[in-house]
C-alpha cells in the first residue's frame, strides 16, 4: 500500500502570515506567468495559452492510466470470485471482488439512496464509490450529513478550486484539505505576486463551468520516482514526495487536467458539487514555517444544495455581527494589543464579567465540596520532567534561565495540585480531595478506584448546572482505551465502566468513542452548543492513572496500607476564562443577561431639575451591587437618552421626572422596550436583586 496518509495532511501549524505576495523568485519551466492585478479592479482571468506543464502532467499520466486498466481488467478477469458485502442493518449483499463498486450496490438499493450517498465506507475506512471492492466486507454509504463524507465533499471541491487556480495563476499548488468549515488551497506564485478578492469572480466561474463537465475523480497509484519526474515543475509536491513518502508508490487522482498527490477518497465526479462559494485568501508559509516561502490561500465553501449555502451566507453574516473582537471594542469590554500577542486586556466593564464569572464557579465550588487553592504560576523544570509533560510540550512553554537552573510559566495545573497532596502524608479519610484552582479554571480530584463513578456523576451535574445558567446544550463523548495505553487493562476496564455507568444514570445521549482515549486514562468530551448552532469545546473530565505513578503519590487505605495510589480526576468546566468570555460575547450577541451584565441599570433623568434625583438613585443601586450608570447629557432628548441606552444593551432603563422625585419612584422598561411602569426604588432594588440571583436569562421579562 502506498503512504497515503502524509501526502495529503496540511501542517497544523500553518498560520496566516498577514502579508501578500512573497516567494523565493525561481522561475519554474513551461510554466506561464500570471499578471499581477494587486489593485486592479478587474481581477484576473484565464491564461491564454495555459500553463504547459498541465499538458506534460496529463500526457504522462494517460499513458500511466492506460497501463493501470489493463492491469485491472486482467486482475478482474483472472481473480475476480463472489464476495459478500454486510450492510449496517446486517443485510448481506452478493458482489464479484473487483468489479462490483459500492456505487453499483447503492443503485441496487434505491437510485435516490445511490445520488444522494457522498462516499462509501468499507470495513470503517472511507472509499471511493467507483472503486470495486476487494474482498467480503462490511459497506456504510455515508451522506452529506455524516462529518466524514463532508470532509470528503469539501476535499474534492479544493481539487475543483485547485485545477482553477492552476489556470488563473499558473503556479505552483502545494496543500489543499478540507477543514471543519470549507477547505483551502495554498499556492506559490512567483515574483512576489498576490491574490486579490477581485479574482474571485473569474475563480468561481471556472469551478462552475468544472462542475458543469462532471469530471470523475479518477485513482490512480503510482511509483515515486515516476511522481518526481511528472511534478518536477512542482518543488513542492517534490519535497513532499522526498520528506513524507517513504513507500516505493503512492497514489494521486485526477479530475480533468488536474492531477494532485493525494489519498482520497473523492466524490464520484464534479457535478456533485452543487453549490461553491470562494470567499476569503490571506498569505501563509509553507508548512506554517516563517523562515519559508510565503503562498497564497484561497479559501472556498460548497454543499450539494444551493439552500444550504445561503443558510451558511446568512449563519456567516450572523456570526460577523457577533465577533466578539467586534463587541468587546464596541461594549468597551476588552481590547488586545500587539506589545502582548494573545494576551487580553480586560477594560473595567470586561472585568466585571471575569470577576462575576470566577465568583459563580466559586459559589458552585463552595457547594460541591472543592477546596479552592492557589499555585505558583512559575516552575522548575525537573517539576514538568517528573510530569513528562517537559518531553513532550517544552517547545510550547516559555521558559528561561535562572542561576544555571531551567525554569518555564505554567501551562496547567495538575502537576502543582501533584505537589500539594504530596507535601504530608494522607489519609483514605481525606479522599475524595477536591482541588479547584483559577490558575485556570480546573480542578484535579483524588479518589480511589471504587469512588470514581460518583464523582464522575458529581462533574457531570456540575457542568449542567452551569450550562444551564449559560443556556448551552452540550453533547458528550466516552472515549476509551487507545491503542497505546499505559497501566493494566483491568484497570482501564473498571474505569471505563464506571465512567459508562455515571454517563448512563445521567440521563443525557452520549456516544461511544473507542480508542480515543488519552495514553494515561479514558476520558469524557463535552462539546458545548452556542445560539447560532456552533460547539466549542470547554469542560473535560480525564481519568489519570499515570500522574499519580510518576509523583509517587500515595494514601493510607482504611486497612493500614500505606502505599494505596490515588486516581486523578481532570476536570474543567470554563475552562480558560478569558476563552469562554469570549464565546458568551458571541453566543448573547452582547446582549448580556442581567447577574452577568455590565451594563445592568441607566438612570435617565427627564430634565436638569432631575438630575441630582437621578444621580442619587443611581447611588442606591450602586451601594446593592449593581452597574448602574446615569445619562446627564444635556444634548440628548428625552427619546434619544432612552434609544442610546436601549442600543448599549442596559437591561434596564429607569426615567425619572419631577413626579417620580417626588414619589421616590422610577418608570422602568427595558432594553427591548417593554415597559413595566411606575415602581418604588426599593422595589425595584429588591426585584432586580432577587432576578440577578437567580441568575435568570430573561430578567427583563420577569421583573
Amino acid at each position: 500500500m502506498a503512504d497515503q496518509t502524509v501526502v495529503d495532511k496540511m501542517s497544523e501549524m500553518q498560520v496566516d502570515a498577514g502579508k501578500k505576495g512573497g516567494g523565493d523568485n525561481d522561475k519554474k519551466d513551461g510554466k506561464k506567468k500570471a499578471k499581477n492585478t494587486a489593485g486592479d479592479p478587474a481581477g484576473r482571468s484565464e491564461l491564454s495559452p495555459p500553463p504547459q506543464y498541465i499538458d506534460q502532467r496529463l500526457s504522462l499520466y494517460t499513458k500511466l492510466k492506460a497501463e493501470h486498466e489493463a492491469l485491472i481488467a486482467e486482475r478482474a478477469a483472472k481473480d475476480s470470485r463472489p464476495i459478500k458485502v454486510t450492510l449496517p442493518d446486517g443485510k448481506v449483499l452478493e458482489a464479484e471482488s473487483w468489479k462490483t463498486t459500492p456505487y453499483q450496490l447503492a443503485c441496487g438499493i434505491s437510485q435516490g439512496l445511490a445520488d444522494n450517498t457522498v462516499i462509501a465506507k468499507v470495513n470503517n475506512s472511507v472509499w471511493d464509490l467507483d472503486r470495486p471492492l476487494e474482498n467480503d466486507c462490511s459497506l456504510q454509504l455515508l451522506k452529506f450529513d455524516d462529518e466524514e463524507a463532508q470532509a470528503v465533499y469539501w476535499h474534492s471541491s479544493a481539487h475543483i478550486l485547485g485545477e482553477a487556480m492552476e489556470k488563473v495563476y499558473g503556479g505552483c499548488l502545494c496543500y489543499g484539505p478540507p477543514i471543519e468549515s470549507g477547505f483551502y488551497y495554498d499556492m506559490f506564485l512567483d515574483n512576489n505576486e498576490g491574490v486579490s478578492s477581485n479574482d474571485f469572480p473569474c475563480l468561481e466561474n471556472l469551478c462552475k463551468k468544472i462542475i458543469k463537465e462532471k469530471q470523475p475523480f479518477e485513482r490512480l497509484e503510482i511509483k515515486k520516482e515516476t511522481l518526481l519526474e511528472m511534478f518536477k515543475y512542482n518543488k513542492f509536491k517534490c519535497r513532499i514526495l522526498n520528506e513524507k513518502v517513504t513507500t516505493p508508490t503512492t497514489t494521486v487522482y485526477r479530475c480533468g487536467p488536474l492531477i494532485d498527490l493525494c489519498r482520497g477518497p473523492h466524490v464520484r465526479h464534479t457535478g456533485k458539487i452543487k453549490a461553491l462559494k470562494i470567499h476569503k485568501n490571506s498569505s501563509t508559509y509553507w508548512e506554517g514555517k516563517a523562515d519559508m516561502e510565503t503562498l497564497q490561500r484561497i479559501y472556498g465553501i460548497s454543499f450539494p444544495d444551493p439552500k444550504m449555502l445561503k443558510e451558511w451566507e446568512k449563519f456567516q453574516e450572523e456570526a460577523k455581527n457577533r465577533d466578539h473582537r467586534k463587541l468587546g471594542r464596541e461594549q468597551d469590554l476588552f481590547f488586545f494589543h500587539e506589545l502582548s500577542p494573545g494576551s487580553c486586556f480586560f477594560l473595567p466593564k470586561g472585568a466585571f464579567i471575569y470577576n462575576t464569572l470566577i465568583e459563580f464557579i466559586r459559589s458552585e465550588y463552595r457547594n460541591r465540596g472543592f477546596q479552592e487553592v492557589v499555585t505558583p504560576n512559575i516552575y522548575n523544570s525537573k517539576l514538568w520532567v517528573t510530569s513528562g509533560h517537559w518531553q513532550h510540550y517544552s517547545e510550547n512553554m516559555f521558559s528561561f534561565e535562572v542561576e544555571k537552573e531551567i525554569f518555564a510559566l505554567k501551562p496547567m495545573n495538575c502537576p502543582g495540585h501533584c505537589l500539594m497532596f504530596d507535601h504530608r502524608p494522607r489519609s483514605w479519610r481525606e479522599l475524595p480531595l477536591r482541588m479547584a484552582d483559577f490558575g485556570q479554571d480546573d480542578a484535579h480530584i483524588f479518589c480511589s478506584m471504587d469512588q470514581i463513578e460518583e464523582e464522575i456523576k458529581g462533574c457531570l451535574h456540575f457542568l449542567r448546572a452551569v450550562y444551564d445558567v449559560f443556556g448551552f446544550t452540550f453533547k458528550l463523548n466516552l472515549s476509551t482505551r487507545p491503542e497505546k495505553f499505559l497501566g493494566e487493562p483491568e484497570m482501564w476496564d473498571q474505569a471505563e465502566k464506571q465512567l459508562e455507568n455515571s454517563l448512563n444514570e445521567f440521563g443525557e445521549k452520549w456516544v461511544l468513542n473507542p480508542g480515543d482515549g488519552a495514553f494515561y486514562g479514558p476520558k469524557i468530551d463535552i462539546q458545548i452548543k452556542d445560539a447560532i448552532g456552533r460547539y466549542h469545546q470547554c469542560a473535560t473530565i480525564q481519568l489519570d492513572f499515570q500522574l499519580p505513578i510518576r509523583f509517587n503519590l500515595a494514601y493510607v487505605s482504611h486497612d493500614g496500607d500505606d502505599k494505596k495510589r490515588p486516581v486523578i480526576i481532570h476536570r474543567a468546566i470554563l475552562g480558560s476564562v478569558e476563552r469562554m468570555i469570549a464565546i458568551l460575547t458571541e453566543n448573547y450577541g452582547g446582549k448580556w443577561p442581567l447577574w452577568l451584565s455590565p451594563r445592568q441599570v441607566m438612570l435617565v433623568p427627564v430634565g436638569p431639575t432631575c438630575e441630582e434625583y437621578a444621580e442619587k438613585v443611581k447611588q442606591e443601586f450602586h451601594n446593592n451591587g449593581f452597574m448602574a450608570d446615569v445619562d446627564l447629557d444635556p444634548g440628548c432628548t428625552l427619546n434619544k437618552k432612552i434609544r442610546n441606552a436601549q442600543l448599549a444593551q442596559y437591561n434596564f432603563i429607569l426615567v425619572v421626572g419631577e413626579k417620580e422625585k417626588t414619589s421616590n419612584t422610577v418608570n422602568v422598561r427595558t432594553r427591548d422596550n417593554k415597559v413595566h411602569g411606575e415602581c418604588s426604588v426599593e422595589e425595584c432594588i429588591q426585584r432586580l436583586t432577587r432576578l440577578k440571583a437567580s441568575r435568570s436569562r430573561n430578567a427583563e421579562e420577569e421583573f
